[in-house]
């Protein structure tokens, strides 16, 4: 499949890499999806790395729900999880081939001689970066057995200019660099050297993440362009930088800005996978006017020339609008099995999909389906709330007294014929149709909005309708 701005790129490999430490943030959600559907519209592969390795925050919970969020916005992956934190023996193989090669050093510098040395940079209104004083020192005059951590010689002069697919040409001086840590004092490896690694054996081609990562590039590089002089065969990534999401107000997306989990999308604010999955693919990404776009035209029309520079921010209500447009395309059979769940006691789901077409009309949430279906599974006599109590006053409930009369004579229970004979009970009291309605609305659903009234009766059923009606009728004063 071939991109509209250009040819198709061979041979694609792309990545997600999230950090197991709590749920599936949405801005992660969105570049596992740019990360997906760029490999897709290349025919190329998507992978998905699980980086945990801190230990002591990453949970099998953290681990599940990143996995179970991404599967129910339909992101597949082309192989098994990478777990980064199995992977340290070949991490720390790299770091050895690049000490013996003397593209890194030990550095025996004690955290007393570093602070030493941070404290006059800030004195002095230095960058606080590492001063290379092990660089060029023999490792013989460290004291014997001292513990010591493995650093990168980066290049001490020069520049670096990434041709970044979203950011465009961004320059960084290698002075500005410091020579940064690749095995810990306890021969760990970091996460700079890990992350690497592992893009290399897993074949990464395009690496496709958030822009606050722009700088880690810089410093990555020169891992691979060590690597491609001791053994060839590291090629230099395709990076492009996506920017970050904002909330309304401008600013870095938080927790103040309400939910930052994609499971509170899925749980606590009914929203569908496949809206969600539309309007992150929107945030940031642009196909002329295009609003509504399904995954196979996801597919077709994603390019990372799509992507802009600048922040995007959330919108709720857009999200929620879109919503209800994909809620009013659903499958109702599907959409009664979500509502059920969210639905106290026993549900009728064959009695919850019938009433999806008149249900669905205005809703932009699974919730308030859950609330405009409530009606259909009380049971008589039904909880009035206070707004519709207030419609039944003596002479509404009169009015229902002589609709229930009509009713029970009423032998086609349907639409047309029950709004066909409260129209005439309207013509004979000389009332307006919404003087019958209301009321019959707040005996009937116990509150001052629903579907169509004659939805409700026909949904209910004659038995039921008409107790819920005498109920009320029978409370005249």
């Amino acid at each position: 499949m071939a991109s509209e701005s250009g040819t198709q790129i061979p041979g694609v490999v792309t990545r997600f890499a999230p950090s197991p430490t709590g749920f599936l943030h949405i801005g992660g959600a969105r570049t596992a999806l740019f990360n997906w559907l760029f490999a897709r519209h290349h025919g190329g592969k998507a992978l998905l790395r699980i980086e945990d390795t801190d230990l002591k925050r990453s949970t099998k919970e953290a681990i599940d729900a990143i996995l179970d969020g991404l599967d129910w916005l339909g992101l597949d992956w082309d192989a098994e999880p990478v777990f980064q934190s199995e992977r340290g023996s070949r991490h720390v193989e790299v770091a050895e081939k690049l000490l013996e090669a003397g593209h890194a050093y030990k550095c025996f510098a004690t955290p007393e001689e570093l602070e030493e040395m941070r404290a006059a940079q800030r004195a002095a209104k230095e960058p606080l970066r590492y001063d290379g004083r092990w660089r060029h020192r023999d490792p013989s005059e460290a004291p014997l057995g001292a513990p010591f951590v493995v650093r990168l010689k980066t290049p001490e002069s020069g520049e670096v200019t990434i041709h970044d697919q979203v950011q465009g040409a961004v320059t960084v001086r290698n002075e500005e660099l410091d020579d940064y840590i690749l095995l810990r004092a306890d021969g760990s490896p970091t996460y700079m050297l890990a992350v690497v690694v592992d893009d290399h054996d897993m074949g990464v081609t395009h690496v496709i993440r958030g822009d606050d990562h722009l700088n880690n590039a810089f410093r990555q590089l020169p891992i691979y362009r060590a690597m491609d002089a001791i053994e060839g065969g590291w090629p230099d990534p395709v990076y492009a930088h996506i920017p970050l999401i904002h909330g309304a107000d401008g600013a870095k997306l938080s927790k103040r800005h309400g939910a930052m989990g994609v499971d509170a999308y899925r749980d606590e604010m009914g929203i569908l996978p496949e809206a969600l999955f539309n309007y992150l693919l929107r945030l940031g990404w642009g196909h002329g006017d295009r609003e509504e776009i399904t995954r196979d035209e996801a597919i077709e029309l994603f390019d990372i020339d799509g992507v802009g520079k600048s922040p995007s921010r959330f919108d709720l209500k857009k999200l929620e609008n879109l919503n209800g447009h994909y809620i009013r395309e659903a499958d109702n059979a599907r959409l009664a099995g979500l509502v059920a769940a969210r639905l106290p006691g026993e549900v009728d789901q064959d009695l919850l999909a019938e009433a999806m077409p008149v249900l669905k009309t205005r809703a932009r949430n699974l919730d308030e389906l859950a609330e405009g279906a409530a009606f259909l599974f009380k049971h008589h006599p039904i909880e009035i709330t206070d707004k519709a109590v207030a419609l039944l006053d003596d002479e509404a409930r009169a009015r229902l007294a002589v609709i229930s009369a009509r009713f029970k004579a009423e032998n086609d229970w349907t639409i047309e014929a029950l709004e066909a004979t409260t129209k005439s009970i309207a013509e004979e009291l000389e009332l307006g149709l919404g003087k019958l309605a209301q009321p019959m609305r707040a005996a009937l659903t116990g509150t001052t909005t629903s579907p169509g009234i004659f939805d409700v009766l026909v949904l209910l059923g004659r038995e039921e309708a008409l107790a819920r009606i005498d109920a009320q009728a029978a409370s005249a004063g």
